[in-house]
């Protein structure tokens, strides 16, 4: 009896790991398996929610905004809605290439951004526009001035210990950034953005792909492994420039380096005033459809219009386009909005003229703000 037991066990257990929705759900974790209980809880609830909602985000919405810097609980789009975004985005850039002075007053700032954003139960979404540390000049590529640094970064290369430094910084910041509750913030990291392109130092022209994925998994492995770094969910997001998943996935690290697949995508939605709409929504399918068959998240990591002059863009374009193929992103988040600039800005204030149809959209069941938001990072079963 004892016997017929066990193979009956043994049989189940078989027919059960070869089950698909099993074998999704087991992939359905973060890179991370000593991930904190908030951030798994955060990435369990990421893909729940984007079965029937969005999430909306803004980068360097409460730092400042159109005519305003560092004014307590303020958002432009809390100004307008009611309500801040849902996904606040923050930037590593302030974390090396300065002195070291400059570069604790960023941790500050970023501590304070990140906590004040997890009370209030918001998702905070961290780029890196990671200042050239070989040639000293900023993110930028610049001919004949700029290194093409990532071949000194990688293991075996002469500034791999630099590197190691300053990600130990960034892991001050992650260690430090806690929670009234003293929990530490989760936090989704989005490192060398766009890397398809030219403009950056680590764009495709100044590495080679091997290249390109040592230095990604190094960096994933050092803050996990070495750094014990537990509060990062890694998120992929090359520019626009691929038409296909195999394009899209030139440069790919690999499905146990990366939790999160993204795209940045302003050149279709709107850029200088062209649109190819169509083009946007395939690249947004190709992303989530891959995220589904990994058993990924997937995200709209940067997109947005230049000073909103198409006055139904929130709507007619944006909304349009993430329910065209029913695909399934956990967020969409808009660029920033200058502090001085009269022009650059990517999401509404008070008084901007796309405001009426901002309203809309911030009032369709699919997009979820701040306000809308149950908590986040205990695991929920249904949204």
């Amino acid at each position: 009896m004892r016997l017929r037991l066990l193979a009956l066990s043994f049989i189940l257990l078989v027919l059960s790991s070869s089950d698909p929705l099993l074998a999704k759900t087991y992939r359905n974790k973060p890179v991370d398996s000593k991930a904190t209980r908030e951030t798994e809880a955060l990435y369990h609830n990421l893909h729940k929610l984007a079965k029937k909602h969005i999430l909306f985000g803004h980068q360097h919405a409460t730092e400042y905004g159109h005519g305003w810097a560092g004014d307590a609980n303020r958002s432009d789009v809390k100004s307008v809605s009611g309500s801040h975004p849902a996904v606040i985005g923050v930037d590593f850039s302030g974390l090396s290439g300065r002195p070291p002075e400059a570069i604790e007053k960023a941790k500050e700032s970023l501590r304070k951004q990140i906590t004040e954003t997890y009370d209030r139960d918001g998702v905070t979404t961290v780029a890196w526009h990671f200042p050239n540390p070989v040639s000293s000049n900023g993110f930028n590529w610049v001919d004949s001035v700029s290194a093409p640094a990532v071949s000194y970064l990688i293991p075996g290369g002469s500034y791999n210990g630099r590197y190691k430094e300053i990600l130990h910084t960034i892991a001050d910041v992650a260690h430090s950034a806690k929670g009234k509750d003293g929990t530490l913030a989760p936090m989704i990291f989005r490192p060398y953005h766009e890397f398809d392109g030219g403009w950056f130092w680590w764009g495709k022209p100044h590495c080679k792909q091997e290249e390109f994925v040592s230095l990604w998994r190094f960096t994933v492995s050092y803050l996990r492994d070495s750094l014990q770094v537990h509060n990062f969910i890694y998120a992929f997001s090359p520019d626009c420039l691929f038409k296909t998943e195999a394009s899209y996935l030139e440069r790919y690290p690999g499905d146990e380096w990366v939790d999160m697949l993204g795209v940045d995508n302003y050149a279709d939605f709107g850029r200088n005033g062209r649109y190819n709409v169509p083009a946007g929504i395939k690249k947004l399918k190709i992303v989530s459809d891959y995220a589904q068959k990994a058993g990924k998240l997937a995200a709209f990591t940067e997109t947005g219009l230049e000073s909103i002059p198409d006055t139904t863009w929130w709507t007619n374009t944006l909304l349009k386009s993430l329910k065209a193929e029913k695909v399934r992103l956990s967020y969409v988040l808009v660029w920033r909005n200058d502090r001085q600039s009269p022009t650059h800005f990517y999401a509404p204030y008070p008084g901007q003229a796309s405001v009426p149809d901002f309203l809309r959209f911030y009032q369709d069941p699919y997009t979820w703000f701040e306000t809308d938001l149950p908590s986040l990072y205990r695991r929920r079963w249904f949204f």
